[in-house]
């Protein structure tokens, strides 16, 4: 069963899409205008079933979620807001599968709550010490409200073209324009300062101790493999990185079969131990970690 709700989260809303009843999962959406959890996630929950109680809630500045008066968004917003909005739910222990934006977010999240979260996925993600500003997320933040903007911003997004087709370009370019308000105030320019704020330091990631699964696309240039993915092997001490050939940026959509075999098999393991002999991804040792 799938549903859609808003949960107040420190006196502001956040709208939710939640469904499963099984362990729960937290689901973060990226940074791209239009973009929502239901948007990001609705396809994999539902093909996941109902073995977990996923939760993929619109961040704030994005969908039906406002930033809210106080703050003007950013990695610690949305950090505390996913924290709370777990809090909220009443769930005490969670995993947390984080796309672009939403894997740096999960990975802050981690860090930030060691004791409720036991397992992270980050795919395609921000996060790493020092990552620049790719000209394509830069593109894609600038991207303007409209068919145009939104025909342009998915195909930087896609490795195969024929997956930015006329229903999604339309779907898109409807999301940014009813966003276009809020998203104008989180990236505006210079947006390098934007993807600064999304680094983590090296001791944020060293005080990650749940399991660690990045899957990536090799042919990403939104957040490249060797700036945004292979510099966090360094950091974290218990990873394993999946690399997805022919790939853009949004495994979920380019290889969605591919994606949730990885996520169901990273998430249903027992215990934490188990994920150092997992069969569908590959652990990297600190030996053959680049230096």
């Amino acid at each position: 069963m799938t549903a859609l709700r808003t949960v107040t989260v420190d006196g502001s809303p956040v709208h939710v899409l939640e469904s499963g009843t099984g362990p729960a999962v937290l689901m973060l959406h990226g940074s791209g205008p239009g973009t929502t959890g239901s948007g990001a996630w609705a396809s994999t929950a539902q093909a996941l079933g109902t073995s977990w109680r996923l939760v993929a809630p619109d961040q704030a500045g994005f969908g039906r979620t406002p930033i809210p008066a106080s703050s003007r968004g950013g990695l610690r917003l949305w950090t505390e807001q996913a924290a709370g909005l777990m809090d909220a739910l009443g769930v005490e222990h969670y995993a947390v599968v984080g796309h672009s934006m939403g894997g740096a977010v999960a990975l802050a999240l981690a860090s930030a709550r060691p004791q409720q979260v036991t397992r992270v996925v980050a795919v395609s993600t921000m996060g790493a010490p020092g990552a620049p500003l790719s000209a394509e997320l830069d593109a894609v933040w600038a991207a303007p409200a409209g068919p145009l903007g939104a025909r342009d911003m998915l195909s930087r997004l896609v490795l195969d073209q024929a997956l930015v087709t006329e229903s999604a370009v339309a779907a898109r370019a409807a999301a940014m324009r009813a966003g276009a308000a809020a998203f104008a105030s989180l990236f505006p320019p210079p947006r390098a300062r934007w993807a600064d704020d999304l680094a983590l330091s090296a001791q944020t990631l060293a005080g990650i101790r749940a399991p660690v699964l990045l899957v990536h696309g090799a042919e990403d240039r939104v957040t490249p493999l060797g700036t945004a993915a292979l510099p966090l092997l360094e950091h974290l001490a218990d990873v394993r990185l999946h690399v997805l050939g022919r790939c853009g940026h949004v495994p979920a959509l380019e290889h969605p079969h591919d994606f949730r075999q990885l996520l169901s098999c990273f998430l249903g393991l027992p215990s934490p131990a188990t994920a150092r002999s997992l069969p569908c991804t590959s652990t990297v040792p600190r030996s053959a970690r680049p230096r």
